[in-house]
């Protein structure tokens, strides 16, 4: 059982209002997650509060838990950063939105992972009653990285061939939605029967086992030996190396997970005249960031767009949460509902 800090049994005291939040005071296991008592936000100006229905976990949320980020926290600190919920307060200076507005944000100031958040304006972005808060805390991170893999970085088009590495997660599945809206011809691939059917069911037209050993070469069987114009690489330190022998001339490689190193040889690239592209959501420009949540306001008005949920967990569930977002075997997205 977790004990309320010394200064929110004052600030309960006091009169202030206080919630439940998670605290991390120290960078490591799962279990440094705990559940504690803070006071409630309170905007300042281009900030607002967001009451949390819904907290997506992500995998780079444990590697800050972790303490293995190349940007680590102050300590203690409340984590995540995608959530969905509904306007409690704003601050001066906010326009575009109003108390009771449901939003997702994929950006906060004071921690996802808690009964409200608060967060920058700019991070807050209304949301359709199409989707619901689960869903919309699936939103931000997965269709944006998506997109910006697909179109901004990727420059996929449409008729062109995507080879969808890893399909199964939130932005695998998203991937293969925007794709499918896209025009493009989608291989998609899956580790279990049960992601695989998933796969399929968001549009793919070719779905393939990531663990049979040949199933690179089923891609150029697929496309008549051309290969994929553009190959979305959810773990490129296990399979960069064979995207590169299957990627079409002047095919693009966009690099969106990876785990360690790996070996290549440049000459596949070098004969493909293949182009290995990284890409991170949070280096996107302001430019960038505008044109992708504009695709995804439209894309979700018009239900085109459907956030697909695998498991969801309580806050005192966190630790499963985030062991379960790092094991293989990803089925859409991981949810937190405080």
């Amino acid at each position: 059982m977790t004990h309320p800090p010394l200064a929110a049994k004052q600030d309960r005291q006091k009169g202030v209002n206080i919630m439940k939040a998670i605290r991390v005071h120290e960078f490591g296991e799962p279990e440094n997650m705990v559940i504690e008592e803070v006071p409630d936000p309170v905007p300042g100006p281009d900030q607002v509060v967001v009451d949390v229905k819904a907290v997506g976990v992500n995998p780079v949320d444990t590697y800050i838990r972790a303490g293995t980020y190349h940007l680590n926290p102050d300590l203690p600190y409340t984590p995540g950063n995608e959530a969905a919920g509904v306007v409690e307060a704003i601050g001066d200076g906010v326009t575009g939105l109003r108390v009771g507005d449901r939003v997702y944000t994929g950006r906060t100031i004071s921690g996802a992972c808690a009964e409200k958040a608060l967060c920058p304006v700019s991070d807050v972005h209304p949301f359709s009653e199409r989707v619901t808060f689960e869903q919309g805390a699936a939103i931000n991170v997965a269709y944006s990285t998506a997109y910006q893999a697909l179109f901004q970085r990727g420059r996929g088009l449409p008729g062109e061939v995507v080879l969808v590495n890893g399909a199964t997660g939130a932005v695998g599945t998203a991937a293969v939605q925007l794709a499918r809206n896209a025009g493009m011809t989608i291989i998609g691939t899956g580790g279990s029967e049960k992601g695989r059917q998933l796969v399929h069911e968001q549009g793919a037209h070719h779905v393939l086992d990531h663990h049979v050993a040949d199933y690179h070469q089923q891609v150029l069987s697929l496309t008549n030996g051309r290969g994929a114009d553009v190959i979305i690489e959810m773990l490129a330190d296990v399979n960069l190396a064979a995207d590169l022998t299957v990627v079409a001339l002047d095919g693009r490689v966009v690099v969106v997970g990876n785990r360690g190193t790996v070996e290549i040889n440049p000459r596949d690239a070098m004969v493909r005249r293949a182009h290995i592209i990284g890409m991170l959501l949070f280096a996107a420009t302001e430019k960038e960031k505008s044109e992708i949540h504009a695709a995804l306001s439209a894309g979700l008005g018009n239900g085109s767009l459907q956030p697909v949920v695998g498991n969801t967990f309580s806050l005192a569930e966190a630790p499963q949460a985030h062991i379960q977002v790092m094991t293989p075997g990803a089925y859409g997205k991981i949810v937190l509902v405080p």
